[in-house]
């Protein structure tokens, strides 16, 4: 099991307010974690050479560009060897309306988070893309009536 990055105090506070707002300034984000900001550029830079903070994104609300139907996808694979697996994670990778992807334990082997502008259009990336992959050996899907609660943001 991979170990744990041990983290003060002020790294966690820092992790809550650039999860909240990636583009805050170093002054106000140091403001905000009561730190100098000399000292909380060099934790935060600290923080990205460990690989604890990922790249800097703006979250783009799915709604707001005609993508708001969020679809549950469950796969079931024929096979379940190493180059059937890979070939169809890299396949999912080349399709951007799957924007989770997770091998999952139990009756299905990978769930999958695909958002469509509307049924029909799912339909399509269904039957014309997902279902064609050779790999596939069945599908269930659940649509999101609502999203209740969403974040990025990961406990500390």
């Amino acid at each position: 099991m991979k170990q744990t990055a041990q983290l003060d105090p002020i790294d966690r506070r820092i992790l809550r307010v650039l999860q909240r707002n990636a583009g805050i300034s170093n002054q106000d984000l140091a403001d905000q974690v009561g730190a100098s900001a000399a000292s909380c550029w060099r934790r935060v830079r600290a923080l990205e050479d460990a690989g604890i903070l990922g790249p800097q994104v703006r979250l783009v609300v799915p709604e707001q560009i005609g993508r708001g139907l969020d679809v549950f996808c469950h796969i079931r694979m024929k096979a379940q060897d190493q180059a059937t697996r890979a070939a169809f994670e890299a396949f999912v990778e080349s399709h951007e309306e799957v924007v989770e992807c997770y091998s999952t334990s139990g009756d299905w082997d990978y769930l999958l988070h695909v958002v469509a502008h509307d049924v029909a259009d799912y339909e399509r990336v269904l039957m014309r893309s997902i279902l064609e992959h050779t790999a596939i050996a069945g599908s269930s899907s659940t649509f999101a009536l609502r999203r209740v609660k969403h974040t990025t943001a990961l406990p500390l």
